[in-house]
């Protein structure tokens, strides 16, 4: 997990990729959630998703980016915790375009 700092622009603030700092780092189970295509005329994209699960105490946020393996992802909306009992853990949805 990187999370990176707010630097104010002219008229709106925006993250700065460039200084971001690991917040966590550990094992985790990664497995597909989904793929999408899109065709436009202005241009052809896909997406790939995933489903990442980490353990309860990992710091994560909506707005921070999570490296697996050389690829860089977005999470997607707020982690769900999930205190309760033996398996208690964060659940992250995590997405990148990949063209």
């Amino acid at each position: 997990m990187y999370r990176a700092p707010l630097e104010d622009g002219a008229y709106t603030s925006h993250r700065d990729w460039e200084r971001a700092e690991p917040v966590w780092a550990g094992l985790a189970s990664v497995q597909p959630d989904r793929t999408f295509w899109s065709r436009s005329p202005a241009r052809e994209t896909s997406q790939e998703r995933l489903c990442v699960f980490l353990p309860i105490e990992a710091e994560v946020d909506a707005a921070d980016r999570v490296r697996i393996g050389q690829l860089w992802f977005q999470v997607e909306g707020e982690p769900q915790r999930w205190p309760v009992g033996s398996l208690a853990h964060t659940f992250v949805k995590v997405w990148r375009v990949k063209r």
